[in-house]
């Protein structure tokens, strides 16, 4: 089975049992959690991976990794994902799971890159105006890159809008570059 396949069937069937069971808000806590371990913990990832580790000692370690800190609904879905041997693709479940969950609640994720730092109210603003134009609740991240010289480069979900100097400036030279032709 596809592997985008196998991980969307599991984050549809965890999304649909949240859901069911008004527990959503509760377990993508829970999702974004382990997520995040997955994501910060190289040696989760390769304790997954491994063939020569046996299931029921991967099952002993997430529980033990886990115990505690999420649900009971979400323990027994990760025990589940390993007990079907599928536990390799844990953070690609957490990932569809939350994309689920945004979609569902109307977030939108948001990348502003600059030049500089901007501050904090600037960031707030941005967020609003972004808001009131997709009428969704947005997610802002930001990014610093000197290379982009000035102005700003926005990525929201899978468009790019890009009104940074660096890219005007390369317009312009291309445009020169045309016309001296």
């Amino acid at each position: 089975m596809d592997q985008s396949t196998i991980t969307v069937r599991y984050a549809k069937a965890f999304f649909s049992t949240a859901k069911e069971k008004n527990l959503l808000d509760v377990l993508k806590a829970d999702i974004e959690l382990v997520s995040d371990i997955c994501h910060n913990s190289q040696e989760l990832i390769l304790l997954l991976e491994s063939p020569v580790v046996k299931t029921s000692k991967k099952s002993a370690l997430i529980a033990a990794i886990f115990k505690g800190k999420v649900n009971q609904l979400t323990m027994n879905f990760l025990l589940l994902i390993t007990q079907n041997k599928r536990e390799v693709h844990i953070p690609g479940i957490c990932r569809n799971f939350l994309e689920l969950t945004r979609k569902d609640q109307n977030i939108k994720s948001a990348v502003l890159t600059t030049a500089s730092e901007i501050n904090s109210e600037t960031i707030k603003k941005v967020e609003e105006m972004l808001g009131k134009e997709l009428k969704a609740t947005i997610e802002l991240s930001t990014q610093i890159n000197p290379d982009i010289l000035g102005g700003l480069v926005l990525r929201l979900d899978d468009k790019q809008y890009d009104a940074s100097v660096a890219t005007q400036l390369k317009k312009i030279e291309q445009n020169l570059l045309e016309t001296e032709l």
